[in-house]
């Protein structure tokens, strides 16, 4: 997940400006290219040579052909192994798995007709707690990636699966490094990365996996048993309010991001009895505005809310326009720290944010505001009952 959260207080950005062309190239995800893979080597074991391309069926229904690499079958008679890799490609998607080698051994399983045995193999994670929708034990593979593998894997088998069984072992060469890059620990996904993707295909600054990954780690504390949830706006934010809420087990706090509707229909959803949300003033502002979706890009910060906490706090007139015209929420935010404001000042804008969040949000759950500093240094804490 991203920090980006953490300096959202950026000059705004009007549709129009090129700062938003940052690429429109589509990828495929982890879940398609470990299908490729697996066709590929199902091939390589059937007619006994792997191919240098394959011609793999997305789970959205569209055939892309995949450049396989390291094709080769080992060993022999009903002991050869066929290997085959996809290199994966993200597209302008800022993804972690970027470049990943996903990589499949097949193997003949004799006499067991029809069988698909489908393996992690290492890179792959393990999932070790519930909430996931994945056996507990098992690998990380997700419902949709494991279908359109083993739908890959039976087309190309053909009348093999007639006679006897495959084996399929789906590896990622790194996969543990790379899961360091993303919230697969707290999940209870270890050891390596998921199998992902609902289409096969990643868009590029996709949305749809940040928020499926809130919503999953909100079902992940509930089935766990957890009746409170801390949402931060990103990683600075989240060591900010794990310091504050030392008492709270790790799967309580879930990086919301940019949304907050996903985040809190799934905590309202999942029967959570407190919500705390830990934000900087950028963030709080656009709480406050009733913003679904707080990205930049969706939406600028409304400097009047800015300028109307900055006035019912004492700042002075002149102060409180130059904050209405300021390109960011950090102007007003160290312009009032100067004069001895900053608490005063978060605790106005903690209140609105929190009457907004209960009034787009309602629901029979607590609410509190933790406000952090740009170093995410604490500056206040608002309850529920004060904003009323």
């Amino acid at each position: 997940m991203s920090e980006s959260e953490d300096s959202s207080d950026t000059p705004k950005i009007r549709k129009g400006d090129a700062r938003r062309n940052r690429g429109n190239r589509t990828g495929f995800t982890t879940g398609a290219c470990s299908a490729a893979a697996a066709r590929a080597a199902t091939l390589g074991l059937v007619g006994g040579e792997v191919p240098q391309s394959v011609v793999c069926r997305l789970p959205m229904g569209k055939d892309v052909t995949f450049v396989v690499q390291d094709g080769r079958i080992d060993g022999e008679g009903e002991a050869r192994i066929a290997h085959a890799v996809i290199v994966k490609d993200a597209g302008d998607d800022p993804d972690a798995t970027h470049g990943a080698h996903m990589t499949a051994d097949v193997r003949l399983l004799p006499h067991r007709v029809g069988e698909i045995a489908l393996l992690g193999g290492a890179g792959v994670g393990t999932v070790t707690k519930p909430g996931l929708g994945l056996e507990v034990g098992g690998p990380a593979i997700n419902p949709v990636p494991n279908r359109n593998i083993r739908e890959n894997v039976q087309a190309a088998a053909g009348e093999l699966l007639d006679h006897d069984g495959l084996e399929v072992v789906i590896s990622v060469p790194g996969g543990e490094e790379m899961a360091k890059k993303t919230l697969n620990a707290r999940l209870g996904i270890l050891g390596g990365i998921s199998i992902l993707g609902t289409t096969g295909i990643v868009r590029p600054y996709s949305t749809a996996a940040f928020r499926a990954s809130v919503v999953q780690a909100i079902d992940v504390a509930a089935n766990q048993g957890q009746t409170r949830v801390v949402l931060t706006t990103g990683g600075r934010t989240e060591k900010f309010a794990m310091r504050q809420l030392p008492e709270l087990d790790e799967s309580c706090f879930v990086q919301m991001g940019d949304f907050v509707k996903a985040a809190f229909l799934s905590a309202i959803r999942t029967n959570m009895k407190e919500i705390t949300v830990g934000a900087m003033v950028g963030k709080l502002t656009k709480m406050s505005q009733g913003l679904a979706v707080t990205h930049a890009w969706k939406a600028e910060v409304d400097r009047d809310i800015l300028a109307e906490s900055a006035r019912e706090v004492g700042a002075p007139p002149d102060l409180v326009e130059k904050i209405r015209a300021a390109e960011t929420a950090r102007f007003a935010a160290e312009h009032l720290a100067e004069l001895g404001l900053t608490v005063d000042y978060h605790r106005a804008l903690a209140k609105k944010a929190i009457r907004s969040l209960k009034s787009c949000y309602p629901g029979d759950y607590r609410l509190a505001v933790l406000v952090c500093d740009f170093e995410g240094q604490f500056i206040v804490r608002v309850e529920e009952d004060e904003a009323r």
